[in-house]
């Protein structure tokens, strides 16, 4: 069984048991969260897809660590003008199991 859940504005494409690095969510590690934001499922005979959302179906999630991604570095100048900035920026991330896929 896999879906498409929305989390944060982004779509996933999850299975059970999928570890994802999704925009920071304020929980604590070791929480439990139900993912309800369903665009599509599928089981491998059946499919549902959502307008916008499929109506009770849920994606179990438990929140396993919190963290910061990989540093980037932005550089601008003005030729002719002796102006350089240098800017870096570390993404938040929440690294979230999917634990199970359901349609009540």
């Amino acid at each position: 069984m896999h879906a498409i859940v929305e989390i944060g504005g982004f779509q996933f494409r999850v299975t059970e048991n999928d570890v994802l690095k999704v925009p920071k969510m304020e929980l604590d590690p070791g929480e439990k969260t139900k993912l309800e934001k369903i665009l599509f499922l599928s089981d491998g005979k059946d499919t549902a897809i959502g307008n916008p959302f499929v109506k009770k179906a849920y994606a179990m999630a438990e929140i396993i660590s919190h963290g910061r991604g990989k540093k980037i570095v932005v550089s601008t100048y003005k030729r002719r003008k002796d102006e350089r900035k240098k800017k870096g920026h570390r993404q938040d991330y929440t690294e979230l199991k999917i634990l199970s896929l359901s349609k009540a």
